[in-house]
This record gives C-alpha cells, structure tokens and sequence, in this order.
C-alpha cells in the first residue's frame, strides 16, 4: 500500500474513486442508450426521463418502506421494473410505428415524449425535491487501501458496474434475443425474412435499454436529491458518452464513462471552480482525433 500512496497521492487516489462511482451510473445509463442506438437507430432524448422516473420510483417505494433497508432493495428491483413498463407502453404505442422513419423525426418524438414524461412526474410527485436515504448497511466508511476512507455506498457502486457490464455482455451475446437483435441491426429485413418478428425483437430490446436507465436512477437516487431536471444535465452528458465511445458500442459506452467520470472528478480537484469544463474538453479532445468515436461504430 505504501508503494500505491508514493505513486499517487491519498487526495488524488480519492477523487479517482469517486470519479469511478459517478462513471458507474453513467456506464449503466449509457449503455442502455447506446444499446438502443445500436439496434433500433433511435436517438432516444427520453432516455434521460426514463432515469428520472426510475430515481422518483425508488423514492416512492423507499418512502412506502419507511426508508428501511429492505425498501431500499425493493426499490433497487421494483424501480426499473416500472421503468421498464412505462418505455414497454411508450415503445408500443408510438415508437413501433416510426421506425423506418427520419432520425429527425424520431428525435422530435423522443423529445416530445420526455416533456410528457417531466410534465407526468410534476403532476404525481410534485415540484419538492425528494431523497432516497442511504441504507443503513451502507452508512459509513470502509478503509481502501490500508487507511483510506471511502464511503460504503460509493464501494456499493463500484461492485454494481462491473456486474452489470457482465450481465449485459452475457445478453448480447449469450441469449438468443442477444444474437436475433444484433443480427437485427446489421440487416432487419433479413431477419424479417426468416420469420422473426423484428417488431417485437425491437420492443425487447428498447425495454432492456431503458430498463438500465431506471436502474441508473433507482442506484443515484442516495447519492443526490431526487428532483425535477435532474435528467437534462444527465441525457447532455449520455449521448456525448455514447458519441466518443462508438454510437452502439456498448464497450465505447463504458470507456466513454471512464473518460467522462474521471475527468470530471480529477477536474474538481485541480481546478475546482472549472471542474464541470475538463469533460467536455475531453470529449473535444477525442472528437477531433476520432471523429467516429474510439470503438467501432455500429452506425
């Protein structure tokens, strides 16, 4: 350990960490986008809505729990759960029927329907800010390291990315949906032409996308106040994610976080009242030597 603290500083090693924790809830919500831009070629500006809906939910059945541990764990399912059965309703109603339309067109209507949704969330929650509490068994701190601290939740959060990353790799690669939909992708009317219904291939696939942005919101909600807005900062910062990653790649979504999430930490502590600016001049940075993206596009 002490050969780890001559090479970096505990200061620094911290805002490393915590820079990994906020790329975790960024991971998890892009590569849900990236999963639908890579399939459906939908630029779904909602994507950012579905979080905030996912955060309110866990609010709600946290509240309901008396803010227990055990509503906390219901929450983390029962969240994107209801996520997932929103954009199932959404994607059914409306989306299906625009596929083979204009991006443009399909960007003016995912932008439409996050304003329904914002709107939706005024009308049942209200304009108060809301909090999830911390679970009591992740109150506090754990040592890393030898002796440094480093809050429970955040160590939480960092055990939860590289799961999910492992779950949904396993999707799409292992299952058979997995298979059908990247297949989709490369050439749909094929697909379609075996007597697959890529309707109904889409839908799944657009559920399980939005699926990891309510589970994006469900895991943020201890960390920040739950409140209406919360997914315009957080859907600016997804598709710029998904575009330096690769549009559709899901690994350029997670190397896309790692960029954006430590940058913006390391920023704060070396310029803290700059901070916010150091990932966006990341993203320029990598835009202009790679103007596609550092992975492969699937676009």
């Amino acid at each position: 350990m002490d050969f780890i603290y001559s090479i970096i500083s505990p200061q620094v090693l911290s805002q490393i960490l915590v820079g990994l924790s906020r790329t975790v809830i960024l991971f998890i919500v892009s590569s849900g986008m990236s999963l639908i831009l890579g399939v459906l070629r939908i630029p779904n500006v909602a994507h950012g809505s579905l979080y905030m809906i996912g955060a309110y939910m866990a609010f709600s059945v946290s509240h309901f729990f008396g803010g227990s541990d055990i509503g906390f764990w219901l929450a983390l399912i029962g969240a994107p759960l209801g996520v997932a059965l929103v954009s199932l309703v959404a994607e059914r109603g409306l989306f299906q029927y625009l596929y083979e339309r204009e991006h443009l067109m399909l960007l003016l209507l995912t932008f439409a329907v996050s304003l329904v949704f914002g709107d939706l969330v005024k009308i049942v929650w209200g304009a108060a800010y809301k909090s999830v509490p911390v679970p009591q068994v992740f109150q506090g701190f754990v040592l890393l390291f030898g002796n440094l601290p480093f809050p429970r939740y955040n160590t939480f959060l960092l055990v939860i990315g590289p799961l999910v990353a492992i779950v949904l790799w396993l999707i799409v690669n292992k299952t058979k949906i997995g298979k059908i939909s990247r297949a989709a992708a490369v050439d749909r009317e094929m697909v379609g032409a075996v007597g697959i219904n890529v309707s109904w291939v889409f839908g799944i696939v657009f559920v399980i996308g939005c699926l990891l942005a309510g589970l994006g919101g469900a895991l943020v909600s201890p960390t920040v106040s739950v409140t209406l807005g919360m997914d315009h900062t957080l859907i600016i910062e997804t598709f710029l994610i998904v575009t330096i990653g690769g549009l559709g790649n899901i690994w350029g979504a997670l190397l896309g976080a790692l960029i954006f999430g430590l940058t913006q930490s390391l920023g704060i502590l070396i310029w803290p009242q700059f901070g916010i600016i150091f990932p966006y001049a990341a993203v320029v940075v990598v835009l202009l030597f790679r103007p596609t993206g550092l992975l492969k596009s699937t676009w």
